[in-house]
């Protein structure tokens, strides 16, 4: 029930700012399972996208083995049940990872001719009967403040080599899968994956949100909230537009980045801020509900640790 109020909030933002409903979803961080893959399809998502460890793992469930990263990697795949089926594409961790933490260390013009070395090196090592397609997915906003000049350099050169290359085509998911078949590209290989293990980019599973001791005690507080508010809404005492606002607060309460910032391997400065607007909101959540604010939550949750984290914990690696 909440993933579908998720859904179609994303859906109507799209909507609203593009005057289209979105082509598919690369949910937070890529994190998916097989069913919430079959929830997006059955919303109309043609595509989802998420990280290398998942397939990886879901390959060593479904076959007990996985081949050389050349056999499997460079191609979509197609999550299905009997009604709903969905592409979904992995990001290649290696690729990603360089342009997220690497290469802002790079003179730029050696970090493109690195970046094209690595991708012409695909296109010889895979079956030149099928096009690979190389997925290069990270944070849009993140990388950038640590390159000079927030990667205007690095990105104007990147896009000018690229666009130039005879054997590189830019495109997206939705283009890719809606080419005709007499395109000049090479035909769309499609493998169906029997089972997805859950998972995200971050190291393939789900422990940059929950494990640690901190993100579960959040967890804790955003269930019982949730408890309550399944309460509320059940009486119907409150009108319909205190039952909208409690609703998108708690919208507001299961928002991904809480869970990721909890932690002792984050800043503690920004553990903070992250820990005071987490609870901040829980206690708007109780007073849309009209119920008293727990005494838990004028305790932090969190208290982090780490001086220093790479990127600032902003991004994390695949791997």
């Amino acid at each position: 029930e909440r993933m579908k109020f998720h859904i179609n909030s994303a859906i109507a933002s799209h909507e609203v700012r593009f005057g289209c409903r979105p082509g598919g979803m690369w949910p937070a961080e890529g994190a998916v399972s097989q069913s919430s893959l079959l929830l997006l399809a059955q919303h109309g998502m043609a595509w989802a996208a998420t990280g290398e460890g998942v397939l990886v793992n879901s390959l060593r469930q479904s076959h007990g083995y996985v081949p050389d990263k050349t056999e499997y990697m460079y191609r979509p795949y197609r999550v299905h049940d009997a009604t709903s089926q969905i592409h979904c594409f992995f990001r290649d961790d290696r690729l990603s990872d360089l342009i997220g933490f690497e290469y802002a260390k790079w003179y730029g013009r050696d970090a493109v001719a690195n970046f094209i070395n690595e991708l012409e090196a695909i296109y010889h090592r895979t079956d030149p009967a099928v096009e690979p397609v190389v997925s290069v997915i990270l944070d849009g906003e993140n990388a950038w403040e640590y390159y000079p000049y927030n990667g205007y350099y690095f990105l104007s050169e990147l896009y000018e080599a690229l666009t130039e290359h005879p054997h590189i085509h830019l495109t997206t998911f939705s283009e890719y899968l809606a080419q005709s078949p007499d395109s000049d590209v090479p035909p769309i290989r499609v493998e169906a994956l029997p089972q997805v293990v859950a998972g995200s980019w971050v190291y393939g599973n789900l422990s940059t949100w929950i494990g640690d001791r901190d993100k579960n005690r959040a967890w804790d507080l955003l269930c019982a909230a949730k408890q309550s508010y399944d309460l509320v809404m059940a009486s119907e005492r409150l009108s319909l537009q205190d039952r909208a606002a409690a609703s998108r607060q708690l919208a507001d309460c299961e928002s991904s980045d809480w869970f990721w910032w909890f932690g002792d391997y984050n800043p503690s400065h920004s553990v903070a801020m992250f820990d005071t607007l987490f609870r901040a909101n829980l206690k708007n959540l109780y007073q849309h509900l009209q119920l008293p604010v727990p005494i838990a939550l004028e305790h932090p949750i969190s208290h982090g640790g780490a001086s220093v984290a790479e990127a600032g914990g902003t991004m994390r690696r695949g791997s």
